[in-house]
């Protein structure tokens, strides 16, 4: 018989589970707390309890050919930067195609996971559940995949804010932030600077009077579009880049990347400039916030010192009064309630390492699954698939080229994946440029009245060129050649 195996969490990575589960002749049994699938990306109006909760506008900050599934590539048409019911739909696809909702038990809670009496020997796991209407069972699998994210218990440290008790406006975590008309004409305060912190303070100020964003140690700030429009993540995940950057000095590398960051706005000048350097912690992305900054809708703040009933008090001395709202973008805690301690410790939220380099990290993955891209071999043997793969960005096709779970339409994927980068670009069709007939006969035009203007303050000799017009086009042809068609 298959081997049974329990997936926690139908989102982005149980789906996954799923379906890789299915391909290697296994049992998958996914159970989902909700009655849906996509996890953190499924916008719900009202926050529900223990699960992740989104804001109405939330676009993803990875580009569709770097976030896809390997094997199931984003439709050409959508953007390369898609909101969240875009991803939902593109869940919905991935589920519908290979058929994967069947496997998912939903509104079922996992109440416990437990090792077998046996386990030594059988290797195998008593995953009590619960149903939604109260009953409770033990099953027994053979292995478990634990897939519920770490954006579901908020971290809201009201002990490191003295006086947040006599505050008199509201106060909520990031978490439970959806829409910003309820703020119009209102000053609010976001604590905070990671990606849902500047998100929330560049949306907020379009409708609340001012915001002010508080930050303790500042950010490096990424733009989605890179050089030429493309998506920034396609450019800097690329094996080229990766190559030259383990040659080079880190100093250097940081040098040339801050440079280049404060070519776009001075981060110091912004007030944004942190105390570590641009590759030691994770930047924000956020396309809009300098927008915001320069306009005088948001303004920077150091950390906040106290509250004083309206007032908020930052560490510079400085006092904002008649604050309406603050905002404690402050992250997330996570654990596994279900399993004990022994089995995955969490100390001081940390798990394994949560963030990691892309590239070496998929490439050590690979090297054990037995799916790293040989690219050598590729070099002789399809040197067009390899120079894409060395200079081009290290999407996750590269992983399905060969070994197991080899999907015959990868090479495709990888040839294409510019083409599905433009292909949502391209909804008016703009003037070609002047072609090249009409530049030369410019070019002609010009010169020929430069040399008339010449001609014309050299009276002496123009009856004898005007007598003989063949001398004067010998003359034209010798200064301007002109190219044939």
């Amino acid at each position: 018989m298959a081997k049974r195996v329990a997936v926690i969490g139908g989102g982005t990575s149980g789906l996954t589970c799923i379906k890789c589960c299915l391909d290697e002749g296994l049992e998958p049994v996914c159970f989902e707390t909700s009655d849906d699938i996509g996890g953190l990306w499924r916008f719900k109006e009202n926050p529900e309890t223990d699960r992740a909760s989104i804001y109405h506008s939330l676009i993803i900050n990875t580009s569709k050919e770097m976030m896809c599934y390997s094997d199931f590539p984003i439709p050409a048409q959508f953007p390369n930067y898609m909101h969240n019911s875009l991803i939902m739909d593109y869940f919905r696809m991935y589920a519908e195609h290979f058929q994967l909702k069947r496997h998912i038990r939903f509104q079922t809670k996992v109440l416990h996971v437990t090792p077998r009496p046996d386990f030594p020997h059988s290797g195998q796991w008593d995953v009590e559940i619960e149903s939604k209407d109260g009953r409770r069972e033990k099953q027994v699998f053979d292995a478990v995949m634990v897939c519920t994210g770490h954006h579901c218990h908020p971290h809201l440290p009201l002990k490191d804010f003295p006086g947040i008790d006599t505050f008199k406006g509201k106060y909520f975590h990031s978490r439970d932030y959806k829409t910003p008309e309820e703020w119009r004409g209102k000053r609010v305060v976001v604590i905070g600077i990671g990606n849902s912190g500047g998100d929330l303070a560049v949306e907020l100020s379009r409708m609340a009077k001012q915001v002010y964003l508080s930050t303790r140690k500042g950010s490096w700030i990424l733009n989605r579009v890179g050089d030429n429009g493309v998506p920034l993540d396609m450019v800097l995940n690329n094996r080229m880049r990766r190559w030259i950057i383990q040659m080079l000095p880190v100093g250097f590398i940081n040098n040339v990347g801050e440079k280049q960051l404060n070519k776009r706005f001075d981060h110091k000048l912004y007030g944004l400039q942190p105390a570590h350097r641009v590759f030691s912690q994770h930047p924000m992305v956020n396309d809009d916030l300098p927008n915001r900054i320069l306009s005088g809708t948001v303004s920077v703040k150091p950390n906040v010192q106290e509250f004083r009933g309206s007032s908020v008090v930052f560490e510079d001395g400085t006092v904002e009064d008649d604050i309406d709202l603050v905002v404690f973008a402050t992250g997330y805690t996570f654990s596994f309630p279900f399993l004990s301690s022994h089995v995955i410790p969490v100390s001081n939220n940390k798990r394994h390492t949560i963030q990691v380099d892309y590239i070496p990290y998929m490439d050590e993955l690979a090297k054990q699954v037995g799916v790293r891209p040989s690219i050598l071999k590729l070099l002789l043997t399809d040197p067009k698939l390899a120079l894409n793969i060395i200079f081009g960005p290290c999407t996750p096709y590269q992983f399905r080229l060969h070994g197991p779970g080899q999907w015959e339409g990868a090479r495709q994927a990888i040839l294409t994946q510019w083409d599905r980068v433009t292909e949502p670009l391209k909804t008016r069709c703009a003037p070609e440029p002047q072609s090249q007939r009409s530049s030369h006969s410019l070019i002609f035009s010009v010169s020929v009245a430069a040399l008339l203007s010449a001609l014309y303050y050299m009276r002496a000799s123009l009856h004898t060129l005007i007598a003989d017009p063949f001398s004067l086009l010998d003359t034209i042809r010798a200064l301007v050649p002109v190219t044939k068609q």
